[in-house]
Formats: C-alpha cells, structure tokens, sequence
C-alpha cells in the first residue's frame, strides 16, 4: 500500500462537529441512563421511519428479542429463520425457549424467498410454529410481498430483521411503497445502530410496531419487568400512602425482564444522527451505484449481489461473489492481498445452521443456497465519508487482485 494512501475499512461510523456536541451536552445534564432524550429518539425515529411506536434499547440482538417477547414466544413454539444472518436472529428466539427452523436461501442473493419459506415451512412438520424472521440482508429487502402472504395463511406473525437497513423502501403492493421500519408487511421491525451501520448511537438498536400492546410489553421487558406507573400497581397497600399518593419510592416488577435499556447519551448521539441520516442514504446509493458501474466490466469473476426488485434500498453492506475457483485463489489469500492494497473485507456470513451451537441441538442440515452465497461472499468498502476515488481504487485494487 503507498503510505500516502488512506486504509478504506469495509465499513465505519461517521461522526462530525454536530455529534461531538449532541453527546457532550448529554453528559453534562441529569440523566445518563434513562431520560428525556431517549423519549425524543424513540419518537423521532418512529417518525422517520413511519411507524406508530419505536422501542429503543441498547443492541440490536435486544431488539430482536424484544421483538420475539412481544409475539409471546416461549418453549416449544417454533419459528423459522434464513440461515443467512448473523447469530442474533435465531438467538433471540432461543432466549425465549422457542426452537429454530433453518430456511435456505437464494444463492445469489443470501435472502429469504417465498420457495424457501414454504420448504422450511414443509421441512418443520408438527413443530408449533409462530412466526417467521425475514433478513434483509446487505440492506437489500427479502420479498416481503410474497413471504407476508404465506405467513399468513400459515397464521405466522412476520418479524423483519431490519438489522441491516435503515432508510430503505420496500415495494408493499398497489403500486405502493413504505419506509423499512413501518411494519407495512410485518408485525415488527428491528434494527441496530451498530457503528457500521446506516447510522449509530454507538451500540444500540429500535424495535417499531404499529400494535400498542406490542410496545408496552417491550417498554416493561426493557428494564427488568418493572413499572413504576400507578395505574398498574397491583399492591395497592404498598404502593400508596393513607393520603392515597403513590409511595414516591415504590415500583413493581410484573415479569421476568432484562436491563436492555439504552443511555441518554447514546439517545443524543441517536438525534443528532437521525438528522443527518437522509444525507447518509443519499450518499450510500451515490456509491453503491456508481459500485455497479465500474464492478460491472469484472463479472463473471466478481459479481453483484442482486437487490428485491420494486425495492429502494440503502445498503449497510457493499456485497460481491468472487469465484475463486475461477481465479485460482482462496478467499483468505484474496482478502490478504487487498490489505496489502489499503483495502478492507469482512465476510458476512457463515451460515448459522452450520454454528456448533445450532448443529449440536438439531443436527447437521443441507442448506446449499445458504453454503453457495457464503463460499463466495465478500464485503467491500461502503461509508459514507468514502469520495468516488475511493470507489474507484477499491475496484482497482479488486482488478489487481483478480490477475
């Protein structure tokens, strides 16, 4: 690498002047853990994204199972997830008790079908099923169209592991489209604000839902199944004085829930780049497609990874399928020569049917659509502080690299 070059990471946050200011006022008010500014987030991510309710909690694999508690899910219920995804999709139905059934996936594209839906639908048999976790995977959407219309007919509830893409829209019938997050064609949405994704609060993670039942129970299973709301108080000689005043110290847990709660701080951060977000967007499309310009002389050596059609996303991933075979190298050879170039790769995923975990609890499972996307998968630089000359020197490097 010329050491007058910059190292381009697969994928970094990007945090100016306005944030730096947004969490230093933060930290210099009442509240750090629970206050006023994750109200506001919770309700100005609501409104971005267009849904009635937003839950904001400390990570994405809390939201997931944020998501799973509000659906009820508990031992021996069952629930059918792509094994295309990173391991919190399935392990949030575990942390209810419920078992997984591993869908496979398009090869080229690593999503959840409508076909591969209704072979883990066949391959479950007599389990209780209860829902099912599309991924939207590299920020591409599963076909939610399709997938919605099985799970009900199947009376599946549909839980959308957004994970991977804030600000995109989905084509949701009738020559319409909704934001990702609004729950057009779902029950729940859920995402992470991981710093490599579409935006951060540092780490963190929002569930949206239109069913107010469905946001309550998330609020009360956030921090330890505990109310401090009068109105629900059940011991009624403990919670209020003689005058008939709730007791200012008394609070009640009502269930078994978990301290998932996020920071003030990191609600600010939150805020601030909520504000900045449409300009993210904008900007990842710019470099994604101008990825799809220059990447296409490569094919069939490197090719792109598909996106739903109908669909506008905004991709958190820049994903390609390099044959290696083909050019006679393995991955780990491939990916070591892009660093020598000042370029960074991740590889998502490793299949997690294919997990110790998972394989010891229900055996081994032949998911070839899955294996196929992963064999090839690769994860190229996308940010939006990238300048089109990086775009262009990451192709470069990917030429060099392919001779």
């Amino acid at each position: 690498m010329d050491n007058n070059q910059k190292f381009l990471p697969y994928g970094r946050q990007s945090i100016d002047a306005d944030d730096l200011a947004s969490v230093s006022t933060a930290l210099q008010a009442d509240y750090l853990t629970t206050g006023p500014a994750v109200g506001r987030f919770e309700q100005a991510f609501a409104e971005f994204v267009g849904a009635r309710y937003a839950v904001a909690s400390n990570s994405g694999t809390a939201a997931l199972h944020l998501a799973c508690i509000a659906l009820g899910l508990e031992p021996g219920d069952a629930v059918i997830v792509p094994s295309l995804t990173f391991l919190a999709t399935a392990n949030a139905a575990r942390f209810c008790g419920a078992d997984v059934v591993f869908a496979d996936v398009d090869a080229d594209s690593g999503r959840l079908t409508a076909e591969h839906f209704d072979a883990a639908l066949k391959r479950a048999g007599s389990a209780r099923l209860k829902a099912v976790l599309p991924v939207h995977l590299n920020g591409h959407c599963a076909d939610m169209m399709a997938i919605r219309t099985l799970a009900e007919a199947k009376g599946l509830k549909v839980i959308e592991d957004a994970c991977h893409a804030l600000g995109g829209m989905q084509h949701a019938g009738n020559n319409s489209v909704a934001s990702v997050g609004a729950c057009a064609l779902s029950d729940l949405a859920c995402f992470s604000l991981h710093p490599v994704k579409t935006m951060t609060t540092g780490e963190g993670g929002v569930t949206t839902t239109n069913d107010e039942k469905q946001y309550r129970q998330m609020q009360l299973y956030r921090s330890h199944g505990m109310t401090r709301d009068p109105a629900a108080f059940q011991h009624k000689d403990l919670a209020f004085a003689p005058d008939g005043q709730a007791n200012p110290w008394y609070y009640e847990m009502h269930a078994l829930g978990w301290n998932y709660r996020i920071t003030d701080f990191a609600c600010a951060l939150g805020e601030s780049q909520l504000k900045k977000l449409p300009r993210f967007i904008a900007r990842r499309r710019e470099l994604a497609a101008l990825y799809d310009r220059l990447l296409a002389p490569l094919a069939p050596r490197i090719k792109i990874v598909p996106g739903q059609p109908g669909d506008h996303p905004a991709l958190h991933l820049y994903a390609v399928l390099v044959d290696f075979a083909a050019i006679g190298k393995s991955r780990a050879q491939f990916m070591a020569e892009l660093k020598a170039l000042g370029i960074g790769t991740m590889v998502h995923y490793l299949p997690v049917h294919q997990q110790p975990y998972y394989r010891q609890l229900y055996g081994k499972t032949e998911l070839p659509g899955a294996d196929s996307y992963y064999a090839r998968q690769l994860s190229i630089p996308l940010y939006p502080d990238m300048t089109d000359g990086d775009v262009a020197r990451v192709v470069e490097a990917l030429r060099r690299c392919l001779a």
